[in-house]
This record gives C-alpha cells, structure tokens and sequence, in this order.
C-alpha cells in the first residue's frame, strides 16, 4: 500500500509541475470542431496541462480506472455516438479527488505490520515487573506480554523505564506500549489510550507494624508518606494529604521508598496493594510492616483498573493486543500466568 500511495504522490506532483509550465498558456477548446472531446485525442494537437496529469490518476485510483474504462469501451464501437463532455467533465472530478486527498491527507493511515511491540516497563514492582538475580525481566505483565507476542506471531521488545516517564517515551516513540501495572484514568485518557482490563489491585498505605496509622490526612498530620513518582498514589496523596500538613516524599521507583520506610526516613508508604503484598510484605525486606487501614477507593484519581497504554493513533496496535487478550482468557493462558503469582483473581470480575 505504501508503494502505491508514494505512486500516486509522485503523479501528484507532477502533476503540480505540468501545471506550473502550462500557467501561461491558454487552454485549447474543450470540443472539437465536430463536437467531441478535443482532450481525448492526440490527433487534435492539444497540450491542455490537466490530461497526463488526471490519465495518471485515473490509472493509479480504481474508481476512475473503472469509469475512464467503461467509457473507452463504450466508445471503441464506431457505432457508439460521440463522445460527450459530462462524463469527462466526472472523471476530471475523480481524478481532482484523489489529488486532494494525496495532498490534504499525507499521513493516510496505512495498517502496520507489528512484527516487534516495544513495551515500556518499569522493574521496580514484583510481581508485575523486577529483575531476576540473574538480570533478565521476570514477573506477571513480562509473562503476559510475551504471551501476547506469541498469539500476535511478534517479537517483544523490553525497554526498561522509569515509570514517570513512560507516556513520554510513548509519545517520543521510544516505546510501542507501556506495560507495567498501569491504572486506566480521566486524566491518562486525555493523554494515551488504554486495552482491555489486564489486572484489577486496589490502593493501600504500609507502615510498621502496629503505629496505627490510617491513610487519612488527620491520621498521617506531621508525618512523611512515600510514593513512587507519576503514580496514581502520588496524584493522590498530593491531592489530599500534602494540603494538610502531611509531607510528600516522591521516588524515582518503588524500591527506593521501601528503602526509606526500612530505614525509618518514612512513617507510610502508598502504593498499589498486590505490589505491596506479594512484593514487599511477603518477602524478608518487608518483615515489621503490614498494611495500615483498609484500601482506598477513588475512581478519578485512582482509577477501576490497570490496562496496556498506548497512542490515541495506534488503533491497529489496540485491536490486536485486545484481541489477543480475548484469546488468552478464553483459552485459559491468562489463569495459569496469574497462577504463578496471585493466590485470588488478579483480572477481577
């Protein structure tokens, strides 16, 4: 498809030039002296700029191959009656459409063949995503990517990220996708477009084990809660606990605010639950912390749910990837990768 459009873009200028050298020119009549067509014949000696350039486009667009065909044939029977202007006058338009389209549409949208997705990830959060001792990219949202790439017959690609810059790297087309334990939002949506639902894990607040402390801002008053930079948990602490005397301390990933809620630096943390849990509390890292008061629930800036984010522009990509999830929660792959690292329904209802 791309070869043909950049056919018709060629004819297209040239088109344009053959106009530029016959601007000077006056235009012959448009019928001959027994009323034909004088464009539609050589022998006529006309040099009108309009006839290679729309004989290219009619050639190289269908419907006007089609008309311009059908009246050809139509006249090749010496029977036929004269040529008449109206028809011409149709395949002019034609021809005129598909050069305005070529010129006013330059980026048609072409399908795109996605043999490798590049997925943006951030391996800061088991068990979505973290590194192997080895080094290699482990986790829920790495099985289930390359899950995805199989049905899809694609190579993934890892690009590893930091997760308050992964809609910038989207937009820079550093990444295809963004695949790390993202929460579909109002205010994402303004920016990226979303999958299908791929996980479902509330928000909750850790602290040490028995401080009593609930992730309220009366409760948290004079106290430091850490988050994760471009998190859901971020906008919302800063929406409601800075404004009331709780200090904000964001990172650049998660391990660093485990780091710092170890080394007492800070009384909370908030994060998502399934990631605190699996990720944290049930490792020998997150021995003296529990989770601290009930999960918090706040669908415009937390979100209903996590998905694969994408560009607006990438339809193609979304309906594939959909597709593809549809599969693998019909064949049962999705269950046995959640299997591995969930002990209830991750995907939820």
């Amino acid at each position: 498809m791309s070869q043909a459009f950049f056919c018709i873009q060629t004819s297209v200028f040239s088109g344009l030039r053959s106009l530029a050298a016959g601007a000077g020119r006056e235009p012959t009549s448009f019928h001959g002296a027994d009323g034909a067509d004088a464009r539609g014949s050589a022998s006529n000696g006309d040099h009108y700029w309009w006839l290679p350039f729309r004989n290219a486009l009619l050639w190289l667009s269908p419907p006007c191959a089609t008309l311009d065909a059908v009246e050809s044939l139509r006249h090749a029977d010496s029977n036929a009656p004269a040529r008449q202007p109206l028809p011409f006058f149709l395949r002019d338009l034609c021809a005129l459409g598909v050069m305005l389209f070529v010129l006013i549409v330059p980026g048609v949208a072409v399908a795109k063949e996605w043999k490798v997705i590049r997925f943006g990830v951030d391996p800061s959060y088991p068990p979505f995503e973290s590194k192997a001792p080895g080094g290699s990219l482990v986790g829920f949202d790495i099985d289930l990517g390359n899950a995805i790439c199989a049905k899809l017959n694609a190579k993934c690609v890892w690009v590893e990220n930091d997760f308050d810059g992964m809609i910038p790297a989207l937009h820079a087309r550093k990444i295809d996708a963004i695949l790390s334990d993202m929460s579909v939002t109002p205010k994402r949506l303004q920016q990226i477009d979303f999958t299908s639902k791929i996980s479902d894990s509330p928000t909750r607040m850790v602290a040490k084990s028995g401080s009593n402390l609930l992730p309220t801002a009366d409760s948290l008053k004079g106290k430091s809660i850490g988050v994760e930079q471009g998190t859901i948990q971020e906008t919302y602490a800063r929406t409601y606990f800075e404004p009331n005397g709780v200090k904000v301390v964001s990172y650049q990933n998660q391990d660093q605010v485990y780091a710092d809620l170890k080394s007492g630096r800070l009384d909370a943390s908030l994060q998502d639950e399934v990631q605190a849990g699996v990720g944290f509390l049930k490792t020998a890292e997150g021995q003296g912390f529990a989770f601290a008061g009930p999960q918090i629930k706040d669908e415009k800036i937390l979100g209903a749910a996590a998905a694969i984010g994408l560009r607006k522009s990438d339809v193609d990509l979304k309906n594939l990837i959909n597709q593809a999830l549809a599969e693998l929660l019909k064949d049962g792959t999705y269950q046995t990768i959640a299997k591995k690292y969930f002990d209830f329904n991750i995907h939820g209802n």
